[in-house]
């Protein structure tokens, strides 16, 4: 893509017909290509100015020192995720998103997530209980399968059933189709239009609001306040906080809970597709795993022993990030590094291109954990590894998500060994998560 901009003077580069298909069909190349011109890179895609952003302290500029003016998600995600996320805490902004990220932050305590862990041994271990010895199995499905019933007892305190938990997954998937055609498409049909893909896309957002209304009714009548992130909104609603209407309840609960599922499955995916193709990073995670479980089941006392279990979890999201790019909105002037930015300019800074800066991670398309056990985390700048996003609006979950992968890794691992299936095509699917294409089809083997 050495064509793709040979003048970054921005305020008169516009990309050609040929540049912007090629940015389409392939992004992960295309932001990794871009890293090859220097910090930032400027142009216009129309009229809108455009700055992809590949040197950590200007991300840690737009993400932290600026968030407020950062604030905006960019158009493409709001303009179509919004039928589905609403106004929740994906895609709320400004006052709004404080007063509910400060609202749903006790759920995501230290403490309560410390109680979280047994829940998610739990189910996992009867979702492996069903593996037999010499099967193949699309690791994917079960994992999101496994992290589902995680996110439904921790924050809502309920369990689903598997029609809910099917028509859950298809309003997702639903939506990743949506998101992957329209982002291929040169030219976006308007939301309005009934085509067949957006009826889709309807139907399955309906099935899901009746299941989170369903979930919603439930708990309200039952008079019953187990402390869950559902109880924190009812009891917020009951002392008549304007912000939360049932139509808020639902769009936070579904952020929430697509949110908690979703990325951990896909780091879940990729975990065990590294450990297939990496014997010896697998030989090590086991001698770890047997000196300190020994066999029993994995404890939230436990994590500060699995050190290079956690570093498995660090490598595989620095390589395959579930959230790989982040857009953002100018809601005001401002300047980036001296570089003008008009309201209105889109900044994008990518995971997936950035988490591959060897200036940072040296030999870095090399799945590498040891490179995490010297206290890297620690001297990286900020704006170098972002998988949970920075700044003000870092995810919320990221604690409950690292405690899960590090608690499920060990888990599974321990009982059995996973090798993709010989001749089986991996491809990445990169859409608003970067979910594997085909799934996840592995051979299991009871150790």
């Amino acid at each position: 893509m050495t064509s793709l901009i040979n003048d970054t003077r921005y305020s008169t580069k516009n990309l050609h017909l040929g540049q912007i298909l090629y940015a389409i069909k392939n992004p992960l190349n295309f932001f990794n290509e871009a890293r090859e011109y220097g910090d930032i890179l400027p142009f216009r895609l129309g009229w809108t100015p455009v700055l992809v952003l590949n040197n950590p302290k200007y991300i840690e500029e737009v993400f932290c020192h600026q968030n407020r003016v950062f604030m905006r998600k960019g158009h493409f995600l709001r303009n179509n995720s919004k039928l589905l996320l609403g106004n929740g805490l994906f895609l709320s902004e400004g006052q709004f998103y404080h007063h509910q990220r400060k609202l749903a932050q006790p759920a995501f305590h230290r403490q309560m997530i410390a109680s979280y862990g047994e829940v998610m041994v739990a189910e996992t271990n009867r979702v492996i209980a069903t593996w037999q010895d010499g099967q193949e199995r699309d690791v994917y499905q079960e994992f999101v399968g496994i992290t589902m019933s995680i996110v439904a007892k921790c924050m809502l305190d309920t369990e689903l059933d598997a029609v809910a938990a099917s028509k859950v997954t298809a309003a997702l998937d639903a939506t990743m189709n949506r998101l992957v055609k329209r982002r291929n498409a040169l030219f976006l049909v308007p939301n309005w239009l009934p085509t067949p893909s957006h009826l889709r896309f309807c139907r399955a957002v309906k099935q899901l609001d009746e299941i989170i209304y369903d979930i919603i009714h439930q708990r309200y009548t039952s008079k019953q306040d187990r402390g869950s992130f559902l109880d924190l909104l009812l009891y917020a609603q009951q002392k008549k906080d304007n912000n939360i209407t049932l139509q808020q309840l639902r769009d936070e609960i579904i952020n929430i809970f697509l949110a908690g599922h979703e990325t951990t499955a896909i780091a879940l995916a990729w975990i065990s597709f590294l450990l297939s193709q990496n014997p010896l990073v697998e030989a090590k995670l086991i001698e770890e795993l047997r000196a300190v479980l020994n066999g029993r089941n994995p404890t939230v006392a436990d994590l500060p022993q699995l050190r290079y279990t956690e570093a498995i979890a660090l490598e595989a999201l620095r390589l395959y990030p579930p959230v790989w790019f982040s857009e953002r909105v100018a809601l005001e002037n401002t300047e980036i590094a001296g570089y003008p930015v008009p309201k209105g300019t889109w900044v994008y800074a990518s995971q997936w291109s950035v988490h591959r800066n060897p200036d940072f991670f040296p030999d870095p398309e090399k799945f590498h954990p040891n490179r995490w056990e010297d206290g890297l985390a620690k001297r990286l700048p900020l704006g170098a590894y972002f998988p949970f996003s920075l700044g003000g609006r870092t995810c919320i979950g990221k604690d409950f998500g690292m405690m899960e992968l590090v608690l499920l890794i060990a888990t599974i691992f321990q009982n059995f060994q996973l090798k993709l299936v010989p001749g089986y095509s991996v491809e990445i699917l990169p859409s608003l998560t970067l979910r594997p294409k085909h799934g996840m089809k592995m051979l299991l083997t009871r150790r």
